[in-house]
């Protein structure tokens, strides 16, 4: 099961984030400022808020199967506090945004429903004046609540594109695999059929004296089989080129969709093949990482050519404040040792990867 607001490949960064919305606990604080001289009343509201955190973080990282054991856990210390404080209304929200989030509509409607009363008892019992903290709350729960459902919807809709992708990509890569296949039989099958007709006939002539006949058939598979190889040597040539230049078509088209601008500077050398699939998975990787961690808006990647090296630079303009090197740099670092290449980065003012290949070993 995945986690309530990420899915597991975003669980680090949606963790940060985590702590943006505990902002709303402002208001859990505003009463307390006007309770003059209650001072147990005030240690005992700010002391659960402890506990209810430790619920709320427990809540943001469960699945739906287990979810209404941390929101049951929260709204205990949301009653408890409601006598206490009406800031208790923040405390209630946080419970109706999480059933918002986790169950269906219904079940929503009816918690809302339940909650509603909870809060019009505490009303009465504490004697809060008016109603204002059975309709403020109201209100505000179920306004949050409402965010709740969005953010499930929007959740979905995201899992529903990212599986969109992957079967594009998968019928991408069916495809390229029939292109190759057809283009490497249009290639070998005439030539592989003509040198078996020709060698039937050469084995016949010999068969029949014809010594001079047979050379001469020999000869021309020869020939054919050199032309055949040439074929090859070239189609494969194209794959080569056709696959770095369509790795970053695709990756940049890939940030663009993601709302990233893409600059490509510089053109590629021509590469041997192992250079060429390994820079590929190394870009995939920084392009993957720049999706699920950073902030920038914009990417950059640039190729020089010097006269005994090749600089590659993926530049994203955001600075990266903390940084942790993680499995998708070990990764790079490794398929840059396999090339006898180096990979340094610098976190600012811009996150900068630069590799560096010596052309040697690449040609």
């Amino acid at each position: 099961m995945t986690s309530c607001l990420s899915p597991n490949n975003e669980k680090s960064y949606e963790q940060k984030t985590a702590w943006v919305y505990l902002i709303n606990l402002g208001f859990y604080f505003i009463p307390l400022f006007f309770m003059d001289g209650q001072w147990l009343k005030i240690t005992l509201a700010v002391a659960l808020l402890i506990p209810f955190v430790i619920g709320y973080f427990w809540a943001y990282n469960n699945s739906t199967e287990h979810a209404y054991k941390p929101i049951l856990f929260m709204l205990i210390i949301a009653i408890a506090a409601g006598w206490l404080t009406s800031g208790a209304i923040s405390l209630f929200s946080f419970c109706c945004f999480f059933i918002g989030f986790f169950y269906s509509l219904r079940t929503a409607i009816l918690s809302f429903i339940g909650i509603s009363i909870l809060l019009l008892t505490i009303n009465l019992w504490v004697g809060y004046p008016g109603y204002y903290f059975t309709f403020y709350g109201m209100g505000i729960c179920l306004g949050v609540g409402v965010f709740g459902v969005i953010e499930r919807k929007r959740q979905q809709i995201k899992r529903q594109q990212q599986q969109s992708n992957d079967e594009i990509t998968h019928l991408a890569t069916a495809l390229e695999r029939e292109r190759i296949a057809r283009d490497l039989h249009d290639v070998m099958g005439h030539h592989l059929a003509a040198i078996a007709l020709k060698a039937e006939l050469a084995d016949k002539l010999i068969t029949a004296g014809k010594t001079d006949m047979a050379q001469q058939q020999i000869n021309q598979v020869s020939q054919i089989t050199r032309d055949c190889l040439s074929q090859i040597r070239q189609t494969v040539t194209n794959y080569k080129h056709q696959g770095l230049t369509q790795t970053i078509n695709t990756l940049a088209q890939t940030l663009r969709d993601k709302s990233v601008a893409v600059t490509i500077e510089g053109q590629w050398p021509t590469l041997n093949n192992l250079t060429e699939s390994q820079l590929c998975l190394m870009l995939t990787e920084l392009v993957n990482n720049t999706i699920k961690h950073s902030k920038a808006d914009h990417c950059t990647i640039s190729i020089h050519t010097q006269p005994a090296s090749l600089l590659v630079n993926y530049i994203e303009n955001a600075a990266i404040n903390t940084f942790t090197e993680g499995n998708g740099l070990k990764g790079i670092k490794e398929r840059a040792a396999i090339l006898h290449a180096d990979v340094k980065y610098q976190l600012s003012p811009q996150f900068i990867v630069t590799i560096t290949l010596p052309l040697t070993e690449t040609t």
